[in-house]
């Protein structure tokens, strides 16, 4: 991780202030002073800040139940930050993997473990996510074969990756996706001519959503080794 990261992560220091030790030479990262804040550091290197060791504190991977009307961003904007509703210490330490719009409810993963997230959304790892998606009009019956090959979005250059379509009633289905494209399930419903209007993320490669509307827990420990 960025050695400013890693100075917040194992003392109580802000980004601002680890910034200010380093850049004044107080931090030696394996016997040698390093003044650059984003110089890439791990967890067995030998890090001191005015001669004391430091370790990190242990990695948080949390769930949560993201309501309707609510941002996936630190900072509120023209909605409430669902980090409002966080009631843990140091939460700006984490950020979120794989955001969803403002009006999007369902699962929400979020942790301080740079390594893991991007484990989750690189590309090459394809890890699945299962939307249920409420349509305007009845699904047309060669939506999922079209969807199984993959269609090209407004704008882009390439396909979509194959995607699973499971339908659960006229006017509602599942999708399964493996990619994370810009409102990417709204566009591809759009290409078919169909819209969406409702939009819930119920799982994330093999984590279900679990808790009530609004709420959060911590990963379990296989949850986590999941990824």
């Amino acid at each position: 991780m960025r050695l400013d990261k890693f100075i917040c992560k194992s003392t109580d220091l802000s980004r601002t202030e680890a910034r200010r030790v380093i850049h004044a030479g107080e931090v030696i990262v394996n016997g040698d002073v390093v003044t650059d804040e984003a110089t890439q550091v791990h967890e067995n290197n030998l890090i001191t800040l005015a001669g004391r060791q430091l370790v990190a504190r242990p990695s948080r991977y949390l769930m949560m139940h993201k309501p309707a009307g609510t941002l996936c961003s630190n900072v509120d904007g023209v909605y409430p930050s669902l980090f409002n509703r966080l009631d843990i210490d140091r939460a700006d330490d984490l950020h979120i993997v794989g955001r969803l719009d403002a009006d999007t409810t369902g699962l929400v993963l979020l942790t301080d473990d740079g390594r893991w997230s991007f484990n989750i959304i690189r590309p090459q790892q394809q890890c699945e996510k299962v939307y249920r998606v409420g349509l305007r009009d009845p699904l047309a019956a060669e939506v999922a074969a079209t969807f199984a090959r993959g269609l090209l979005l407004q704008g882009e250059s390439a396909a979509t990756l194959p995607a699973r379509l499971e339908p659960i009633g006229p006017k509602e289905v599942l999708l399964t996706i493996t990619e994370g494209r810009f409102h990417q399930v709204k566009r591809m419903f759009a290409a078919v001519g169909n819209r969406v209007v409702s939009l819930h993320r119920e799982q994330i490669g093999a984590v279900r959503l679990n808790v009530p509307l609004g709420q959060w827990r911590h990963l379990t420990n296989d949850e986590v080794g999941s990824f």
